[in-house]
């Protein structure tokens, strides 16, 4: 994983500075998770790693699935099949959006609830946590029944856990103490 990480960061800094300069960060963000769809496809995986398609064929056959794409993109595509880096575009879409999200001032926030929150409870949330951490969140909410009652909050490297699992978890290390 590491590895793929490192093999894909250049080829995401240079789509992050095609669309930056081309002021369609919005679009090669779609473009791109469309392509890490298509590159993540099991039947794609075997094609990709398939050596009796040509790179003309894989470049044809990912243009054609993946939908309308600028020429820049169509571009971008060609090099990564040129030099056998399709397979890491899903790593190259997760470092394009950081960048996006850093330049744009956006910071993901993961929410795990121990029930399902209403829009009203939602809203509230990211409001209180925008005016904490001074920033836009991107939320992404997914239910946890682990966690028994409560949230679990991380934004980046900072963690709030106010879920009774955390509290009890709590409780038994100061009886521990």
């Amino acid at each position: 994983m590491a590895e793929n990480v490192t093999i894909a960061r250049p080829y995401a800094d240079a789509a992050f500075e095609l669309a930056r300069g081309a002021g369609a960060l919005g679009p090669w963000s779609e473009a791109l998770d469309r392509l890490a769809a298509v590159a993540a496809d099991s039947d794609m995986r075997a094609c990709i790693s398939d050596p009796k398609l040509s790179a003309d064929q894989l470049n044809t056959l990912v243009l054609d699935v993946a939908g309308t794409l600028s020429a820049d993109q169509q571009n971008f595509v060609r090099v990564l099949v040129d030099n056998e880096r399709l397979q890491v575009l899903p790593e190259i879409r997760d470092l394009f959006v950081a960048l996006k999200n850093e330049h744009e001032g956006v910071l993901e926030a993961d929410i795990a609830s121990a029930f399902p929150l209403d829009d009203a409870t939602l809203t509230s949330l990211k409001s209180d946590l925008e005016a904490r951490f001074k920033a836009r969140l991107n939320v992404q909410v997914h239910i946890d029944p682990t966690l028994i009652g409560g949230v679990r909050i991380a934004v980046g490297d900072e963690v709030i856990d106010a879920s009774v699992r955390g509290k009890l978890a709590n409780m038994a290390a100061a009886l521990k103490n």
